[in-house]
């Protein structure tokens, strides 16, 4: 298969388990080409690509921009998270309004979930979803397995366990659908008030025990603790948090087996890991924003190409 079967990225759900194979063969061309010298190809010269946040984002942002300059395309960046942009009907004005200046493809990030899969309905262009809401974030996931991956040669047959906040944060349910497509087995662990209530409806284990987790584990994807999407509180403080939840050295090396450390970022250092956890040898953190543009290339670079055979 040398095409994606779909024409945007929406969410892993859309996606099947050759698309994924697809983009992981062609992130593998990407991170040849980003480290050369000369890190640029001009593979998507033609193509205009937008940037809408309609939410902060630093990483995320910056990651696309540079996956988009290294293919050599056209870039407006467009920063609603300030502005009133915040209902449906003005997000299809604005969109159309970018549109009329004769863009290809829309890189989203929403605060709404499903922002990204109505726009696609609605506008003629290529969606990319940067994250809508608490629902999906299908690059990070994509990149986050693509890190295993790179790490364990399959992610077939081995156990993540996802910890943190499963509740508030996209990363934790894009991850799930991904890594359930590539046959590993997952796990939740959390707080009860932090895991939604029909989480075992997509297959995971639930574990409450941070230790009894991560000595399931092969790998543990560790979450921030996401304060800015919460208007209660969810736990009685954040030192009773880092006591049952937060990873630190003495834990990850009282284990009987070396397990790997992911986190999506930005760090709350101290509260979800310590710093000699996050800057440690089982860790792979800055592996995973490397491997970020390079999944970001190949996702931009399969979409354009479905633009050009239309």
């Amino acid at each position: 298969m040398s095409e994606l079967s779909t024409n945007h990225l929406l969410g892993i759900k859309y996606l099947n388990l050759e698309d994924i194979e697809l983009i992981f063969k062609t992130a593998d061309q990407f991170k040849e080409v980003i480290n050369r010298p000369i890190k640029k190809v001009p593979s998507l010269r033609d193509i205009t690509i937008a940037n809408l946040f309609f939410e902060n984002s630093t990483r995320t942002k910056l990651s696309f921009e540079l996956a988009e300059k290294r293919l050599s395309a056209d870039i407006i960046n467009f920063s609603a998270a300030s502005s009133s942009v915040k209902k449906g009907e003005t997000l299809i004005d604005t969109v159309n309004n970018i549109l009329s200046m004769k863009v290809d493809m829309v890189v989203m990030r929403h605060p709404n979930a499903g922002a990204g899969v109505f726009l696609s309905q609605h506008v003629n262009a290529s969606i990319i979803n940067a994250g809508d809401g608490a629902h999906e974030h299908p690059t990070q996931a994509l990149l986050d397995c693509y890190s295993i991956k790179q790490k364990y040669g399959d992610i077939k047959g081995l156990n993540v366990v996802i910890v943190g906040d499963i509740l508030h944060s996209r990363v934790a349910l894009s991850n799930i659908f991904a890594l359930q497509k590539l046959g590993a087995n997952v796990k939740v662990c959390g707080p009860a008030t932090l895991l939604p209530k029909h989480i075992e409806s997509l297959g995971v284990g639930i574990e409450s025990n941070l230790i009894k987790a991560l000595e399931w584990c092969d790998v543990a994807n560790m979450l921030r603790v996401q304060n800015e999407r919460m208007n209660m509180s969810f736990f009685p403080s954040t030192r009773e948090y880092v006591l049952q939840y937060g990873l630190n050295k003495k834990i990850l090396n009282a284990l009987p087996k070396k397990i790997t450390i992911m986190h999506p970022g930005p760090i709350n250092r101290g509260v979800e890991i310590t710093s000699d956890v996050a800057d440690s040898k089982q860790s792979i953190i800055l592996e995973q924003v490397e491997n970020g543009v390079a999944i970001r290339m190949a996702a931009i670079y399969l979409l354009a190409a479905k633009i050009k055979h239309e």
